[in-house]
């Protein structure tokens, strides 16, 4: 395959697009870029910027579609913001890509650096951006243009440092040219057909499925056996979209293949194999590990349904519809030819054990042996995310939850919120030792309010999800991540919960089914090893 350079494949992009008119006032920033666009490229030039804005709304009004606009820098850009205005409030989808100085230099303030680019035209834009890497600018260009062309459509602003458009780009941007993005509601009958299309004439079909579906399902029942009947009819392997913040389909069934570990090549191995991937209420892919690699396999087609428009524009790869996911779920579910094939139960794996102590999945081999249908999980233990929808059988939607952003304090306020809110429930939160201590008051208004919610504290003395990363990533003498000498329980009875201590798995299972039993609020500091 042949490697292209940043203009190359930006070129490649904008002709794709249809955005081989540009309008604009050049500068010294944008020589490079102009310079290297091809014949086929239209300049249209103007002697003003707020000019240059104002001809190229008139050209979109005309045509109806976004329209490339070339500008300099902080300067340039300022002199179009007048303009600039009319377009925001017009819903007028204009491009506006804008030089910047090297990139190395930016931060030195030299002369036509714009120090802070993204926040030039915010409010008046829909997107504002300059990309962190140079092999990042085409993907980043194809996201604005997406953007702006999505309802509400408006403009939207990229700054791009004049050097990197020599820099190498991503050998994957082929993937960008093949991108669409429609944005539907509902899916239209002849879009619906096409995507049942695919899912029929595919070998080994997968979908991924994510938070989306587990909200819609939440509020309309007939969601989850609609996804449960797509999945059997084309007998898909269903997988959980990388970095899970709800589960999204029944984990105990046969069809569920697991979570896709959140890195590039990660996925791409997981999905290989498979010639046709439906994503549904999900991003792609939000990935967390570096793994560099090519995202999908050579000859995988792959869709997505979100009803995020910036999910649909920022994704590097694969044909996006903007819609209510649920609602395309059942739509799909009646539409798909019945395979008549079924698969065998699936068998959980068993629990790793070690002679030094109870491990994380045995406290999962716990829950999962006294799975009630009055349980939520609410799980921050960032050491067993990976395993804890492989190993509890969650068969109703709105029974998991996990922190969408990373952010440690989430699990105890959570389960207690939830359990104010749907007072029927036996909320299980599962939280590790590090992150307790971030969200430890939230144990004085589950004792006041008397809610129903079993907090286990994970404890293993440190950030044991860091520790992981920093083998992985080379560098394991890392400062601050061992953590001892915090009694969970006396804290938790100084606020008013009942506490225990258990650090062998017997005793943790003993704990655990006399807190199912408890009228109020109950802690359990489960100690484990590492294993």
């Amino acid at each position: 395959m042949k490697q292209f350079d940043v203009l190359q494949s930006t070129a490649q992009l904008l002709r794709a697009r249809g955005l081989t008119v540009v309008f604009g006032n050049p500068g010294s920033n944008e020589l490079p870029f102009l310079a290297g666009l091809g014949d086929d490229f239209d300049f249209v030039l103007g002697l003003h910027e707020q000019v240059v804005v104002g001809m190229a709304e008139g050209y979109s009004r005309a045509t109806g579609e976004p329209v490339l606009v070339n500008l300099h820098a902080a300067s340039g850009s300022g002199n179009a913001m007048g303009a600039l205005t009319n377009a925001r409030y017009g819903n007028v989808p204009l491009v506006i890509l804008a030089g910047q100085q090297v990139r190395e230099t930016v931060g030195q303030e030299s002369m036509l650096a714009n120090i802070d680019a993204g926040a030039l035209t915010r409010p008046l834009t829909k997107f504002s951006h300059e990309p962190l890497a140079a092999s990042d600018v085409p993907r980043a260009l194809s996201q604005a243009i997406f953007e702006a062309a999505s309802e509400p459509r408006g403009p939207v602003y990229v700054s791009v440092p004049l050097d990197d458009w020599a820099q190498p780009a991503h050998p994957d941007d082929a993937l960008l040219l093949e991108r669409s993005v429609q944005q539907v509601g509902e899916l239209p009958d002849a879009l619906a057909d096409q995507l049942a299309s695919v899912l029929d004439a595919a070998e080994r079909p997968a979908l991924v499925v994510g938070p989306q579906i587990d909200a819609a399902a939440a509020a309309d029942p007939r969601v989850w056996s609609a996804l449960i009947r797509l999945a059997e009819h084309t007998d898909a392997s269903v997988y959980v979209a990388p970095s899970p913040t709800r589960g999204v389909f029944p984990t105990a069934h046969p069809n569920f293949a697991g979570v896709l570990v959140p890195g590039i090549r990660s996925v791409h191995e997981r999905l290989s194999g498979h010639d046709a991937v439906l994503v549904a209420g999900a991003p792609v892919f939000r990935y967390h590990r570096w793994e560099p690699g090519s995202y999908l396999p050579e000859g995988t087609e792959l869709w997505q349904i979100t009803q995020d428009p910036s999910e649909a524009a920022r994704a590097p790869f694969g044909r996006a519809v903007i819609g209510d996911a649920g609602s395309a779920v059942r739509v799909l579910a009646d539409r798909v030819r019945d395979r008549g094939t079924r698969r065998p139960a699936r068998t959980l794996p068993p629990a790793r054990t070690s002679e030094q102590g109870m491990t994380g999945t045995e406290i999962l081999e716990v829950l999962n042996a006294n799975v009630r249908d009055d349980v939520v999980y609410v799980n921050e233990t960032t050491t067993l995310d990976l395993d804890y929808l492989e190993r509890i059988d969650i068969s109703q939607p709105n029974r998991y939850h996990f922190p969408a952003s990373g952010g440690l304090g989430f699990g105890l306020p959570a389960a207690v919120g939830f359990a104010l809110g749907q007072p029927g429930a036996t909320v299980v939160a599962t939280v590790g030792d590090g992150s307790a201590n971030y969200g430890i008051t939230a144990l004085y208004t589950a004792a006041q309010r008397g809610t129903r919610t079993i907090f286990v504290i994970v404890n293993n003395s440190g950030y044991g999800a860091l520790a992981g990363f920093a083998q992985r990533m080379g560098v394991p003498d890392v400062p601050g991540l061992d953590l001892g000498g915090i009694d969970f329980v006396k804290i938790a009875e100084g606020y008013g919960v009942p506490a225990c201590l258990a650090d062998s798995r017997e005793d943790f299972e003993r704990a655990y089914r006399e807190a199912l039993q408890a009228e109020g609020p109950v802690l359990i500091e489960a100690r484990i090893v590492n294993g």
